[in-house]
Protein backbone atom coordinates (compact mmCIF):
# COMPACT_ATOMS: atom_id res chain seq x y z
CA UNK A 1 0.00 0.00 0.00
CA UNK A 2 1.35 3.40 -0.99
CA UNK A 3 2.52 5.63 1.87
CA UNK A 4 2.08 9.38 1.52
CA UNK A 5 4.61 11.89 2.81
CA UNK A 6 3.70 14.51 5.38
CA UNK A 7 3.78 17.19 2.67
CA UNK A 8 1.33 15.21 0.52
CA UNK A 9 -1.00 14.61 3.46
CA UNK A 10 -1.15 18.37 4.09
CA UNK A 11 -3.03 18.79 0.82
CA UNK A 12 -5.69 16.15 1.63
CA UNK A 13 -8.16 18.58 3.32
CA UNK A 14 -8.06 20.88 0.28
CA UNK A 15 -8.59 17.94 -2.05
CA UNK A 16 -11.57 16.67 -0.02
CA UNK A 17 -13.03 20.17 0.10
CA UNK A 18 -12.70 20.45 -3.67
CA UNK A 19 -14.47 17.09 -4.13
CA UNK A 20 -17.23 17.86 -1.62
CA UNK A 21 -19.74 19.41 -4.09
CA UNK A 22 -19.34 16.44 -6.44
CA UNK A 23 -19.77 13.99 -3.58
CA UNK A 24 -22.93 15.77 -2.42
CA UNK A 25 -24.43 15.71 -5.91
CA UNK A 26 -23.45 12.07 -6.32
CA UNK A 27 -25.15 11.20 -3.03
CA UNK A 28 -28.31 13.15 -3.86
CA UNK A 29 -28.79 11.88 -7.40
CA UNK A 30 -27.28 8.37 -7.21
CA UNK A 31 -26.65 6.96 -3.73
CA UNK A 32 -29.93 8.01 -2.08
CA UNK A 33 -32.14 6.96 -5.06
CA UNK A 34 -30.39 3.57 -5.23
CA UNK A 35 -30.94 3.02 -1.49
CA UNK A 36 -34.57 4.08 -1.90
CA UNK A 37 -35.07 1.68 -4.80
CA UNK A 38 -33.51 -1.14 -2.77
CA UNK A 39 -35.75 -0.72 0.27
CA UNK A 40 -38.96 -0.05 -1.66
CA UNK A 41 -38.37 -3.17 -3.76
CA UNK A 42 -39.42 -5.13 -0.64
CA UNK A 43 -42.67 -3.18 -0.24
CA UNK A 44 -46.09 -2.92 -1.82
CA UNK A 45 -46.25 0.52 -3.37
CA UNK A 46 -48.57 2.04 -5.95
CA UNK A 47 -46.65 5.27 -6.29
CA UNK A 48 -49.32 7.37 -4.56
CA UNK A 49 -49.60 6.02 -1.03
CA UNK A 50 -46.70 5.34 1.30
CA UNK A 51 -44.81 2.08 0.66
CA UNK A 52 -46.20 -0.75 2.81
CA UNK A 53 -43.59 -3.02 4.36
CA UNK A 54 -44.45 -6.37 5.89
CA UNK A 55 -42.19 -9.23 6.97
CA UNK A 56 -44.84 -11.65 5.68
CA UNK A 57 -44.54 -10.30 2.13
CA UNK A 58 -40.94 -9.06 2.16
CA UNK A 59 -40.00 -11.01 -0.98
CA UNK A 60 -43.40 -10.69 -2.66
CA UNK A 61 -42.15 -8.55 -5.55
CA UNK A 62 -39.16 -10.77 -6.26
CA UNK A 63 -41.26 -13.93 -6.14
CA UNK A 64 -43.77 -12.38 -8.52
CA UNK A 65 -40.97 -11.26 -10.84
CA UNK A 66 -39.29 -14.68 -10.89
CA UNK A 67 -42.61 -16.41 -11.60
CA UNK A 68 -43.36 -14.28 -14.68
CA UNK A 69 -42.93 -16.10 -17.99
CA UNK A 70 -41.47 -12.97 -19.55
CA UNK A 71 -38.76 -12.83 -16.87
CA UNK A 72 -37.16 -16.13 -17.85
CA UNK A 73 -37.23 -15.17 -21.52
CA UNK A 74 -35.82 -11.74 -20.62
CA UNK A 75 -32.81 -13.35 -18.95
CA UNK A 76 -32.31 -15.64 -21.93
CA UNK A 77 -32.46 -12.70 -24.34
CA UNK A 78 -30.17 -10.64 -22.13
CA UNK A 79 -27.59 -13.43 -22.07
CA UNK A 80 -27.59 -13.81 -25.86
CA UNK A 81 -27.63 -10.05 -26.51
CA UNK A 82 -24.78 -9.57 -24.03
CA UNK A 83 -22.72 -12.25 -25.79
CA UNK A 84 -23.38 -10.65 -29.18
CA UNK A 85 -22.57 -7.19 -27.81
CA UNK A 86 -19.32 -8.29 -26.15
CA UNK A 87 -18.06 -10.09 -29.25
CA UNK A 88 -19.57 -8.94 -32.56
CA UNK A 89 -20.62 -5.42 -31.57
CA UNK A 90 -17.35 -4.56 -29.84
CA UNK A 91 -15.43 -6.44 -32.52
CA UNK A 92 -17.00 -4.39 -35.32
CA UNK A 93 -16.31 -1.10 -33.53
CA UNK A 94 -12.73 -2.10 -32.74
CA UNK A 95 -12.14 -3.24 -36.34
CA UNK A 96 -13.32 0.12 -37.68
CA UNK A 97 -11.09 1.88 -35.13
CA UNK A 98 -8.03 -0.13 -36.20
CA UNK A 99 -8.75 0.62 -39.87
CA UNK A 100 -9.14 4.35 -39.18
CA UNK A 101 -5.94 4.26 -37.11
CA UNK A 102 -4.03 3.36 -40.27
CA UNK A 103 -5.29 6.68 -41.72
CA UNK A 104 -6.22 5.46 -45.20
CA UNK A 105 -7.31 8.01 -47.79
CA UNK A 106 -10.58 9.64 -46.74
CA UNK A 107 -10.42 8.26 -43.17
CA UNK A 108 -11.65 11.53 -41.63
CA UNK A 109 -14.69 11.52 -43.91
CA UNK A 110 -15.46 7.90 -42.98
CA UNK A 111 -15.09 8.73 -39.30
CA UNK A 112 -17.60 11.57 -39.65
CA UNK A 113 -20.09 9.44 -41.59
CA UNK A 114 -19.77 6.61 -39.08
CA UNK A 115 -20.83 9.05 -36.36
CA UNK A 116 -24.17 9.89 -38.03
CA UNK A 117 -26.25 7.02 -36.53
CA UNK A 118 -25.08 8.00 -33.06
CA UNK A 119 -26.47 11.55 -33.34
CA UNK A 120 -29.93 10.19 -34.18
CA UNK A 121 -32.10 9.40 -31.16
CA UNK A 122 -32.73 5.76 -30.31
CA UNK A 123 -36.46 6.28 -30.83
CA UNK A 124 -35.99 7.74 -34.31
CA UNK A 125 -33.51 5.00 -35.21
CA UNK A 126 -36.01 2.32 -34.15
CA UNK A 127 -38.69 3.87 -36.36
CA UNK A 128 -36.28 4.02 -39.31
CA UNK A 129 -35.61 0.31 -38.95
CA UNK A 130 -39.30 -0.39 -38.62
CA UNK A 131 -39.75 0.98 -42.14
CA UNK A 132 -36.59 -0.69 -43.49
CA UNK A 133 -37.82 -4.09 -42.25
CA UNK A 134 -41.44 -3.58 -43.36
CA UNK A 135 -42.61 -6.63 -45.28
CA UNK A 136 -44.63 -4.75 -47.92
CA UNK A 137 -42.53 -1.70 -48.83
CA UNK A 138 -39.37 -2.10 -46.75
CA UNK A 139 -35.99 -1.68 -48.41
CA UNK A 140 -34.61 -4.99 -47.14
CA UNK A 141 -37.42 -7.29 -48.31
CA UNK A 142 -37.73 -5.56 -51.68
CA UNK A 143 -33.99 -6.01 -52.23
CA UNK A 144 -34.23 -9.72 -51.33
CA UNK A 145 -37.23 -10.17 -53.64
CA UNK A 146 -35.05 -9.17 -56.61
CA UNK A 147 -33.42 -12.58 -56.18
CA UNK A 148 -36.26 -14.44 -54.46
CA UNK A 149 -39.70 -13.06 -55.48
CA UNK A 150 -41.53 -15.29 -53.00
CA UNK A 151 -39.61 -13.97 -49.95
CA UNK A 152 -42.09 -12.91 -47.28
CA UNK A 153 -40.95 -12.20 -43.70
CA UNK A 154 -42.59 -9.87 -41.17
CA UNK A 155 -39.34 -9.16 -39.36
CA UNK A 156 -40.66 -7.48 -36.21
CA UNK A 157 -43.80 -9.61 -35.91
CA UNK A 158 -42.59 -13.11 -36.69
CA UNK A 159 -40.58 -15.59 -34.63
CA UNK A 160 -37.57 -15.96 -34.61
CA UNK A 161 -36.98 -13.07 -37.02
CA UNK A 162 -38.10 -10.49 -34.43
CA UNK A 163 -35.16 -11.19 -32.12
CA UNK A 164 -32.66 -10.72 -34.93
CA UNK A 165 -34.46 -7.67 -36.31
CA UNK A 166 -34.11 -5.95 -32.92
CA UNK A 167 -30.47 -7.05 -32.78
CA UNK A 168 -29.73 -5.52 -36.17
CA UNK A 169 -30.98 -2.11 -34.97
CA UNK A 170 -27.81 -1.75 -32.85
CA UNK A 171 -25.35 -4.46 -33.86
CA UNK A 172 -23.41 -2.67 -36.61
CA UNK A 173 -23.39 0.83 -35.13
CA UNK A 174 -20.57 0.63 -32.60
CA UNK A 175 -19.66 4.32 -32.77
CA UNK A 176 -18.82 4.71 -29.09
CA UNK A 177 -16.67 1.58 -29.17
CA UNK A 178 -14.88 2.90 -32.25
CA UNK A 179 -14.17 6.30 -30.71
CA UNK A 180 -12.98 4.88 -27.37
CA UNK A 181 -10.62 2.38 -29.00
CA UNK A 182 -9.40 4.90 -31.59
CA UNK A 183 -8.56 7.41 -28.85
CA UNK A 184 -6.55 4.72 -27.06
CA UNK A 185 -4.73 3.82 -30.28
CA UNK A 186 -3.86 7.47 -30.93
CA UNK A 187 -2.27 7.66 -27.47
CA UNK A 188 0.23 4.84 -28.15
CA UNK A 189 3.77 6.29 -28.30
CA UNK A 190 5.11 6.22 -31.86
CA UNK A 191 8.50 5.16 -30.50
CA UNK A 192 7.10 1.68 -29.85
CA UNK A 193 6.15 1.26 -33.50
CA UNK A 194 9.45 2.67 -34.69
CA UNK A 195 11.40 0.28 -32.47
CA UNK A 196 9.29 -2.68 -33.65
CA UNK A 197 9.77 -1.65 -37.28
CA UNK A 198 13.52 -1.49 -36.81
CA UNK A 199 13.38 -5.01 -35.34
CA UNK A 200 11.65 -6.17 -38.53
CA UNK A 201 8.09 -6.51 -37.23
CA UNK A 202 5.39 -6.44 -39.91
CA UNK A 203 2.30 -4.24 -39.67
CA UNK A 204 0.22 -7.28 -38.67
CA UNK A 205 2.69 -8.16 -35.91
CA UNK A 206 2.69 -4.56 -34.66
CA UNK A 207 -1.11 -4.62 -34.54
CA UNK A 208 -1.37 -7.86 -32.56
CA UNK A 209 1.73 -7.51 -30.38
CA UNK A 210 1.65 -3.76 -29.63
CA UNK A 211 -1.65 -2.08 -30.48
CA UNK A 212 -4.08 -4.74 -29.32
CA UNK A 213 -2.47 -5.39 -25.90
CA UNK A 214 -2.15 -1.66 -25.23
CA UNK A 215 -5.86 -1.18 -25.99
CA UNK A 216 -6.86 -3.61 -23.26
CA UNK A 217 -8.49 -0.94 -21.07
CA UNK A 218 -10.47 0.66 -23.90
CA UNK A 219 -11.67 -2.75 -25.11
CA UNK A 220 -12.75 -3.65 -21.58
CA UNK A 221 -14.53 -0.31 -21.23
CA UNK A 222 -16.27 -0.92 -24.57
CA UNK A 223 -17.49 -4.34 -23.43
CA UNK A 224 -18.88 -2.85 -20.21
CA UNK A 225 -20.66 -0.06 -22.10
CA UNK A 226 -22.05 -2.43 -24.72
CA UNK A 227 -23.31 -5.09 -22.31
CA UNK A 228 -24.84 -2.65 -19.82
CA UNK A 229 -26.59 -0.92 -22.74
CA UNK A 230 -28.28 -4.22 -23.52
CA UNK A 231 -29.46 -4.45 -19.89
CA UNK A 232 -31.13 -1.03 -20.16
CA UNK A 233 -32.25 -1.34 -23.81
CA UNK A 234 -35.83 -0.11 -24.14
CA UNK A 235 -36.65 2.18 -27.11
CA UNK A 236 -35.52 -0.24 -29.82
CA UNK A 237 -37.90 -2.90 -28.46
CA UNK A 238 -40.81 -0.75 -27.26
CA UNK A 239 -41.16 1.02 -30.61
CA UNK A 240 -40.81 -2.09 -32.77
CA UNK A 241 -41.88 -5.42 -31.25
CA UNK A 242 -43.08 -4.37 -27.75
CA UNK A 243 -41.54 -7.58 -26.48
CA UNK A 244 -43.30 -9.84 -28.97
CA UNK A 245 -44.15 -11.98 -30.71
CA UNK A 246 -44.97 -13.78 -27.49
CA UNK A 247 -41.96 -13.05 -25.30
CA UNK A 248 -39.36 -13.42 -28.07
CA UNK A 249 -37.92 -9.94 -27.51
CA UNK A 250 -38.85 -9.44 -23.85
CA UNK A 251 -36.34 -7.76 -21.58
CA UNK A 252 -36.10 -6.37 -18.06
CA UNK A 253 -36.60 -2.74 -19.10
CA UNK A 254 -39.98 -3.61 -20.62
CA UNK A 255 -41.02 -5.40 -17.42
CA UNK A 256 -39.97 -2.35 -15.39
CA UNK A 257 -41.93 0.14 -17.53
CA UNK A 258 -45.00 -2.12 -17.60
CA UNK A 259 -44.92 -2.37 -13.80
CA UNK A 260 -44.79 1.44 -13.56
CA UNK A 261 -47.74 1.76 -15.96
CA UNK A 262 -49.64 -0.72 -13.78
CA UNK A 263 -48.82 1.40 -10.70
CA UNK A 264 -46.81 -1.45 -9.21
CA UNK A 265 -43.74 0.49 -8.14
CA UNK A 266 -42.57 -2.23 -5.77
CA UNK A 267 -42.26 -4.69 -8.66
CA UNK A 268 -40.68 -2.01 -10.84
CA UNK A 269 -38.03 -1.30 -8.21
CA UNK A 270 -37.35 -5.02 -7.75
CA UNK A 271 -36.69 -5.22 -11.47
CA UNK A 272 -34.51 -2.12 -11.30
CA UNK A 273 -32.44 -3.67 -8.50
CA UNK A 274 -31.79 -6.77 -10.59
CA UNK A 275 -30.72 -4.58 -13.51
CA UNK A 276 -28.42 -2.65 -11.18
CA UNK A 277 -26.91 -5.85 -9.78
CA UNK A 278 -26.37 -7.28 -13.27
CA UNK A 279 -24.58 -4.06 -14.25
CA UNK A 280 -22.29 -4.23 -11.21
CA UNK A 281 -21.50 -7.90 -11.88
CA UNK A 282 -20.67 -7.15 -15.52
CA UNK A 283 -18.35 -4.32 -14.47
CA UNK A 284 -16.53 -6.44 -11.88
CA UNK A 285 -16.15 -9.44 -14.20
CA UNK A 286 -14.90 -7.40 -17.17
CA UNK A 287 -12.52 -5.46 -14.90
CA UNK A 288 -11.06 -8.77 -13.78
CA UNK A 289 -10.93 -10.37 -17.23
CA UNK A 290 -9.29 -7.38 -18.92
CA UNK A 291 -7.13 -6.54 -15.86
CA UNK A 292 -8.24 -2.94 -16.18
CA UNK A 293 -6.77 -1.93 -12.81
CA UNK A 294 -3.28 -2.78 -14.04
CA UNK A 295 -1.09 -0.45 -16.04
CA UNK A 296 -0.70 -1.29 -19.73
CA UNK A 297 2.65 0.49 -20.08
Amino acid sequence: MKRYSRLERRHFPAIYLFLLPTLILFALFYVIPIITVFFTSFTKWNGFNAPQFSFDTIFYNYKKLFSMSSFGKSLQNLGLWSLIAATLHVGIGALVAFILYQKPKGWKFVRGVYMIPNVISAAAWAMIYKFIFNNDFGLLNNAIRLMNPSFNVNWFYQSPAAFWAVTFTWLFYAVIVCMVVLADLMAIPKELHEAAEIDGASSVQRTFLIDLPLCRNSLGTSVIISVTSRIAMYEAIALTTRGGPGNDTANLALILVKAINDYNYGLANATAMLMFIFGIVVMLVINRVFRMNESVY
